[in-house]
């Protein structure tokens, strides 16, 4: 409960002290919403967590900053003006993709696991250098979307961790079901349905 209420309060103060659009302030603001106003971003980004706590270890940290770093290459592409093909398919496969590998459940070395889900994050990352507002700071809207991103990562760990806990022994099956919601879920992004 308290891990919720922290998340809750980190999600809502950038809101509160960045009430302004425009410049420096909107640019992050505008850079914090943008991955958690869209269902395929938010999925995407839980299964991370998800996929991270499964593989455990020095996964917890890697491939979620595995995800952040390719994101921001993904957006410096974008920035760059050079394309990229598929990016809505990429974005739409990802919680699919990783959300199946969390239920999966095998052990894959840490450095393949990164580079999967650095792979999508290059999607993720290249549609927010898209959506970011003409008047808006590179800089700060970049730095809203990877705070807002690695919070979703945590969000992801710390609920799956929680979860686990709660089930004791079976928290390792209840983290790969939990993968495969979010895949079921990734469906639904494919099919139209989120």
């Amino acid at each position: 409960m308290r891990l919720f209420l922290a998340l809750t309060t980190l999600l809502l103060s950038p809101s509160l002290a960045f009430a302004h659009s425009g410049g420096h302030a909107g640019g992050f603001v505008h850079g914090f919403e943008h991955p958690i106003g869209g269902i395929d971003h938010v999925l995407a980004m839980v299964a991370v967590g998800v996929f991270a706590f499964v593989l455990g270890g020095r996964a917890l940290w890697a491939v979620p900053l595995s995800f952040v770093g390719m994101m921001l290459v993904g957006f410096l592409l974008r920035s760059a003006h050079i394309g990229l093909p598929h990016v809505e398919l990429g974005i739409a496969l990802s919680s699919f993709a990783i959300g199946a590998l969390a239920a999966a459940g095998r052990s894959l070395p840490v450095s393949l696991a990164a580079v999967l889900v650095g792979i999508f994050a290059v999607f993720h990352g290249h549609a927010h250098g898209a959506e970011m507002p003409a008047d808006a700071s590179g800089l700060t809207y970049g730095l809203g979307f990877l705070v807002a991103t690695g919070l979703l990562h945590v969000a992801g760990i710390g609920v799956t961790a929680g979860v686990a806990k709660l089930v004791g022994r079976h928290g390792t099956a209840m983290a790969r079901l939990t993968g495969g919601a979010l895949t079921l879920c990734g469906v639904g992004v494919l099919a139209g349905w989120l």
